[in-house]
C-alpha cells in the first residue's frame, strides 16, 4: 500500500455563486507525479491551487470539504498558512525568477527562513541547482541576472528555487507550455528525476507529456473528477466514455 500524502475528501469550491469545483474526493501518493488533464476552464489549475491554499487570496472563494495533507485538513482554523507553503512548492506556467542574480533567486527562500551564513546559502544553492538538473550551466554565472537566461533555464532556476526551502509537495501549473522541445524534454526528465524525493502534481494541456511523466493521471471535466487511474489504465483503457473521447480528441 503506498503512503497517502495528500487526500480531498468532498472538496467544492465557489467564486460567489459559480461553483467551479463539485465535491472532488481523491488521493494522492506519495512520491509519485499525478498528472491532471482536461479541457481549459474544467478545474485542474483551480484544484492545484486548493493544495496550498493559494485561492485564499482571491476575493469571495468560499470551500467546502476536506483537503488532508499528512493527514491533517489544511483548511483548519488554526493552521499556519505561511509554513504550509515551505511544504510546498509551486511551478507557475511562465516562469517567474526575480529581477536578482541566479544565487540571489536561489537563496531567497532560505533568507526568509532564517539562514544567514554564507557557507551554508553557498551549500544549498549548489545543491539547490543540482537538483533542478542546471548546475552546470550556471556554476559559472551565479552572478549573472536570472532574467538573462533563457525560458527554460528561467523555468529551472524557479524549480531550484522552490527546493531551495526544502518542500514535500511540488505544484506544477503547465510548467513546460510555454517552452521549446528540448527545454520541454529537460524538464520531464527533471519530473522523473525529482519524484525519488518529491510528491508532484502537474496539471498539463499535454497528453503525450501526461502520459510520459506521470504514474497516475485524474481526468477533469466542468470542475468534476471524471476518473482517476494509474496513467497507463487511463491512456489504454479508461473506465469512462468521456476520458475516452477526451484522450482520442473528440473533445477538449
Amino acid at each position: 500500500m503506498e503512503n497517502l500524502k495528500v487526500r480531498a475528501i468532498n472538496l467544492s469550491l465557489f467564486y460567489g455563486d459559480n461553483q467551479a469545483l463539485k465535491n472532488i474526493s481523491l488521493d494522492i501518493p506519495e512520491k509519485r507525479v499525478t498528472a491532471l488533464i482536461g479541457p481549459s476552464g474544467c478545474g485542474k489549475s483551480t484544484f492545484l491551487r486548493t493544495l496550498n491554499r493559494m485561492n485564499d487570496l482571491i476575493d469571495n472563494v468560499r470551500i467546502e470539504g476536506e483537503v488532508l495533507i499528512d493527514g491533517v485538513n489544511i483548511y483548519d482554523r488554526d493552521i499556519d498558512v505561511v509554513n504550509l507553503r515551505k511544504k510546498i512548492g509551486m511551478i507557475f506556467q511562465k516562469s517567474n525568477p526575480f529581477a536578482k542574480s541566479v544565487y540571489e533567486n536561489i537563496a531567497f527562500g532560505p533568507r526568509i527562513n532564517g539562514i544567514t551564513q554564507k557557507s551554508r546559502l553557498d551549500e544549498i544553492v549548489e545543491f539547490s541547482l543540482k537538483q533542478a538538473a542546471i548546475w552546470d550551466e550556471m556554476q559559472g554565472r551565479l552572478h549573472n541576472s536570472a532574467l538573462s537566461l533563457s525560458g527554460g533555464q528561467q523555468q529551472r532556476i524557479c524549480i531550484a528555487r522552490s527546493l531551495a526551502v526544502n518542500p514535500e509537495i511540488i505544484l506544477m501549473d503547465e510548467p513546460a507550455s510555454a517552452l521549446d522541445p528540448i527545454s520541454t524534454g529537460k524538464i520531464e526528465e527533471l519530473i522523473h528525476d525529482l519524484k525519488q524525493k518529491y510528491t508532484i502534481i502537474i496539471v498539463t494541456h499535454n497528453m503525450q507529456q501526461a502520459a510520459r511523466t506521470s504514474d497516475l493521471t485524474a481526468f477533469f471535466y466542468l470542475g468534476e473528477l471524471v476518473e482517476i487511474n494509474k496513467t497507463e489504465i487511463i491512456f489504454s483503457n479508461p473506465g469512462k466514455k468521456q476520458t475516452e473521447d477526451y484522450i482520442s480528441g473528440r473533445f477538449g
